[in-house]
């Protein structure tokens, strides 16, 4: 057939299991199935955003607005820009999507962390990108830098913090990284959990506004699919100068937002009562599996995330102990894929967490 040659290497992304297919496969009640795989909001959609979906649903039959001048308006209100330093996408993916098809092709390099965000690398590839890692999995200042003046990529991405480790770059780190990177290059810093970030610790904080009035060739990605809990509405953005951003409309298709997303977006950034009990209780719960961790004597990364990363001895196979809590009806991410013999558990609440952690406890009794 006709498709292109370097599909047939290319791996797909691979999304957490759903709930459905556990239902399915091992017979247990959906009710009683905990989902920690996807870092979704555990506490689910704020009642302020349910209302808003509950009154634009009538007008289901209309084409969304495409200026999106609402909710672009209380973005900018937000991170104090202009409308015009603003993209909307079909989830922040969306907009990387544009960025690397605005700039790759087969002649260009893409830098990325060694384990990252796996899209960065598909859609690179998409376009027939040279990809390039540093040595870590986590985020290093030094090795950025070096693997820049090495190889002198057209692109680079900076995930802040770095999913799926959690790890995070402090402000003063990214600037350094940032200083060293020519104006022709185009950085992208994406901030999907940054409030969980700043929240733990200040220094981890990066301001768009800041950013773009410095850099000239750095675009800062957001979502709503994390604090805010909107992952099954699909609302990202994008913050960066004019020039960047009208060259981004370029390849955004029309009406890429429901009319329900937006509102729903528009409704989810004035619920502040709601975004506060959220990274309490991600805070509080993330110390819970500190303390286990360290109790059983299991490595994990320092997260600014709301999901923490537990990597295994030779002892534990990540694999194994994955299966074994799906079979308990408990859905966590295998980072098998990545290289790596760790688990990915996404931070839910009291209760989901005491009966995460028994679980493995009794895996690790065995």
């Amino acid at each position: 057939m006709g498709f292109k040659q370097y599909l047939e290497s290319l791996n797909s992304y691979e999304a957490g299991k759903p709930i459905e297919l556990v239902v399915r496969d091992y017979g247990i009640y959906a009710e009683d199935i905990i989902k920690l795989a996807s870092n979704e909001n555990p506490l689910g959609t704020s009642d302020c955003v349910i209302k808003a979906i509950k009154k634009e649903a009538k007008n289901a039959f209309r084409y969304p607005d495409d200026s999106m001048f609402e909710l672009k308006e209380a973005l900018s209100k937000k991170y104090r820009v202009y409308d015009k330093n603003i993209i909307i996408g079909a989830g922040s993916d969306q907009i990387i999507d544009f960025i690397i098809k605005a700039i790759c092709s087969k002649s260009s390099k893409v830098l990325i962390s060694a384990t990252t965000f796996a899209m960065y690398e598909i859609y690179a590839k998409h376009n027939e990108a040279s990809v390039i890692r540093t040595k870590s999995g986590i985020h290093k200042a030094d090795e950025f830098i070096d693997e820049y003046k090495r190889h002198n990529p057209n692109l680079v991405f900076l995930c802040l913090p770095n999913n799926p480790l959690g790890d995070c770059l402090d402000r003063n780190e990214v600037y350094r990284i940032l200083d060293s990177i020519s104006k022709d290059c185009i950085v992208v810093l994406d901030c999907a959990y940054m409030q969980f970030a700043k929240y733990k610790d200040k220094a981890k904080l990066i301001t768009p506004n800041e950013i773009i009035g410095k850099y000239q060739n750095v675009i800062y990605l957001g979502t709503f699919s994390k604090l805010y809990g909107l992952g099954g509405l699909r609302v990202g953005f994008g913050i960066a100068t004019d020039s960047i951003i009208a060259t981004l409309n370029k390849l955004r298709p029309p009406f890429n937002i429901t009319n329900v997303s937006l509102k729903a977006a528009l409704a989810a950034l004035k619920d502040k009562k709601f975004t506060q009990e959220t990274l309490k209780n991600n805070l509080k719960e993330m110390a819970v599996y500190e303390d286990f961790a360290r109790t059983n004597n299991i490595e994990y990364i320092d997260s600014y995330t709301n999901f923490i990363t537990f990597i295994f001895s030779n002892k534990v196979d990540s694999t194994q102990l994955s299966q074994y809590l799906l079979k308990n009806g408990i859905i966590i991410r295998n980072l098998k894929s990545y290289g790596m013999n760790a688990i990915r558990i996404t931070i839910g609440t009291k209760k989901q967490n005491k009966r995460v952690l028994k679980y493995i406890s009794k895996y690790l009794k065995r």
